[in-house]
């Protein structure tokens, strides 16, 4: 196919040898997949912040380092040169929480670089080589979804344990090889201890899974891993060999009635995104 003008330095500059096909449109990049040398990956390619449709990504990014206080300031005022820092706190983010997840035993695409808005890593291929299909489209027996369901709350302890929330955790942002999932997709990852609304994010990652597998088996409906896990995680007291149950005792006073609402709302607005998440993947 024609390189598309993005991806025509790294083939300058021998990083990519080929540009094979395009392999999705997203809100917040496109991705390609493409040839280095003999291995086959992706090029996971940026969008201008100008172009993306991301919600709400101030509140996502609230908790990131910035490297000094003249950065800070710059971001701040909403500057040239503070807009493209926050392009680069935005694409390193990325980076970042694929290299710790992987290092803490989550399953994450590998990464090869990131050069000029450019994300190179691993493409997920099935047994035939061709691309693992998203775990939305997957069928599965009730036992398959118990096991995944586990082995997904598993790999969300680890990344709590390492400080990081997903923070847009749903079945379109997870595949499936024959080793199990492998979640990806993670520019807007939260920090864990210094973002208001990770509790919040966290629930909804874990509920969001809870609710796919749920489909497939039930009895997953009745869980509360998203509470004991946070629960733990606020005391201090989540390590990565902690043994969950899926079992809270909510012994707290009479709801927060406007803390009710609020979750209310927000489960209706994720309800929202994810019907429109559904329209965008069949209309590609």
């Amino acid at each position: 196919m024609k390189i598309p003008k993005r991806l025509q330095p790294l083939v300058d500059d021998g990083f990519i040898d080929e540009v094979i096909s395009r392999l999705m449109s997203g809100k917040e990049a496109d991705v390609f997949v493409v040839a280095c040398g003999d291995d086959i990956r992706c090029a996971k390619v940026y969008k201008d912040a100008s172009k993306r449709s991301f919600k709400k990504a101030a509140q996502y990014q609230e908790g990131r380092k910035v490297r000094g206080g003249r950065q800070a300031r710059a971001m701040g005022k909403r500057s040239s040169y503070g807009r493209q820092l926050e392009e680069e706190i935005w694409q390193n983010a990325e980076v970042d929480a694929l290299s710790r997840l992987s290092s803490a035993g989550v399953r994450v695409p590998q990464t090869y670089g990131c050069i000029d808005g450019v994300l190179l890593m691993e493409l997920v291929s099935d047994d035939e080589g061709d691309v693992a299909p998203q775990l939305g489209a997957v069928d599965l027996t009730e036992q398959q979804a118990i096991e995944q369901h586990t082995l997904m709350m598993h790999y969300i302890k680890l990344m709590l344990c390492a400080g990081i929330i997903h923070g847009d955790l749903s079945e379109f942002n997870v595949l499936v090889d024959s080793n199990g999932p492998v979640i990806i997709d993670l520019p807007q990852a939260v920090n864990a201890s210094a973002n208001n609304s990770a509790e919040a994010m966290f629930a909804r990652d874990v509920n969001n899974m809870r609710r796919y597998y749920g489909q497939f088996a039930p009895a997953l409906l009745h869980t509360q891993y998203a509470k004991e896990m946070w629960a733990l995680f606020a005391d201090a007291n989540l390590t990565p060999h902690s043994k969950l149950s899926g079992e809270f005792e909510d012994d707290s006073e009479a709801a927060d009635v406007d803390s009710v609402l609020d979750e209310i709302q927000a489960a209706f607005d994720e309800e929202q995104e994810r019907k429109e998440r559904i329209r965008d993947a069949d209309e590609q």
